[in-house]
């Protein structure tokens, strides 16, 4: 079985194709959204799936819609067990808004604080910032979307007991492996953080988490059951944490 944790399903050009697909082939997928109203407009879509679940996000890049979201993204939040996308991101794109984007997700973690929540986090050039801010708010389950930081704040990371989901980029760039090298095998899920991530010219799907698989299988010399088994494991003793 297939596991997605980082895919926005909502920004396809046929996202109703992409659910049918992932429940179909049984890919647990885990749809994220950039704005709590790109939340309320898909949920109705995905309440009777059984493999796609939708986090409730407000990510960094965005924002200059975030004041109007605030709102919503309190009322949204009992719907869903998934926040996501969210964070922060300190890159030349996102730097000339660092205040706001320390204001929203400071908003964001204190909305959750205290409440069985699993968070996917963007973190790029801000990596430190953001597990700084996990521990001030003591939140106890979230994943690292596509981490890019320094093998220094990975190591902080993985001793706070935070998850990496890594998807096809990754394990196409030197940096990128040499991350995956570093995470333990208990603390990997995988993702594809589609459609923003191509994948030989085209744009990747929930079903390319194989892809990774396959990568995985080479660098831990198992079978790729035995990878799919380790990837689910992970999974399921992270969904036990908000049981």
């Amino acid at each position: 079985m297939y596991i997605d944790t980082h895919c926005h399903i909502d920004m396809f050009k046929n996202p109703k194709q992409v659910l049918r697909d992932c429940e179909s082939n049984r890919i647990i997928t885990i749809g994220m959204t950039n704005l709590p109203s790109h939340f309320e407009m898909g949920l109705s879509h995905v309440q009777n799936c059984n493999y796609v679940r939708f986090s409730l996000g407000l990510h960094p890049l965005l924002t200059e819609r975030h004041k109007g979201e605030h709102i919503k993204f309190k009322r949204n939040v009992e719907k869903t067990s998934y926040i996501g996308e969210v964070g922060l991101d300190f890159s030349k794109e996102g730097i000339s808004t660092k205040e706001k984007q320390i204001e929203s997700f400071e908003y964001v973690l204190n909305e959750i604080k205290g409440k069985k929540k699993i968070v996917s986090l963007h973190s790029r050039r801000a990596e430190s910032e953001v597990l700084t801010y996990l521990k001030k708010y003591e939140i106890k389950s979230a994943i690292f979307h596509w981490y890019s930081g320094t093998l220094t704040n990975l190591n902080e990371i993985i001793e706070n007991g935070y998850y990496f989901s890594v998807n096809t980029s990754m394990i196409n760039s030197q940096s990128g492996q040499k991350i995956i090298s570093m995470i333990p095998p208990n603390l990997l899920l995988t993702e594809t953080d589609a459609p923003y991530t191509k994948l030989s010219n085209r744009t990747t799907k929930p079903e390319d988490v194989k892809y990774v698989i396959k990568y995985l299988v080479q660098i831990y010399n198992k079978t790729e059951k035995e990878i799919e088994d380790m990837i689910y494991k992970n999974f399921q003793v992270l969904i036990n944490t908000i049981r």
